[in-house]
């Protein structure tokens, strides 16, 4: 068995010999022919290539499985459904995520916040009214008074 495969291996070798000098034969022959090409202009090759490239598009848009009206309305209406249900959610997360850090940065700065009902004070330790927001109002009331 040993023996088939030694015969085998110098054929082929001898055959992938053959076809290179086939090859290198017709490069010299394309040489020999000269420069010039068959082909035709630049302006001739890309005119047919356009009218191959629309052609091949007509036919492609053909195949394709085009919807009917009542198909678009519904799809439509899904997509402006999910749209509408995404935004409520984004918009309850951002706000509920903004609330969460205002309630962080009360919490951090040691203030407790109040609950005013009919104008009693029933939760925290400093009313609206009692803190100083302006703090030039007191000058501003004094040099007045003056």
């Amino acid at each position: 068995m040993a023996d088939k495969e030694k015969k085998v291996a110098p054929e082929s070798k001898v055959e992938k010999a053959t076809t290179e000098e086939s090859k290198a034969a017709e490069k010299v022959a394309k040489a020999a022919k000269g420069s010039k090409s068959n082909k035709p202009n630049l302006f001739v090759r890309s005119s047919k290539a356009v009218k191959k490239f629309f052609k091949d598009f007509k036919g492609e848009c053909k195949k394709i499985d085009w919807p009917n009206a009542q198909t678009i309305l519904k799809s439509t209406g899904v997509v402006l459904l999910v749209v509408a249900l995404v935004s409520v959610f984004v918009f309850a997360l951002d706000f509920g995520l903004k609330e969460g850090i205002e309630q962080l940065k009360v919490i951090a700065s040691g203030e407790t916040t109040e609950v005013v009902t009919d104008g009693n004070v029933t939760d925290g330790d400093v009313a609206e009214d009692e803190h100083d927001h302006d703090h030039d109002h007191d000058h501003d009331e004094a040099a007045e008074a003056e």
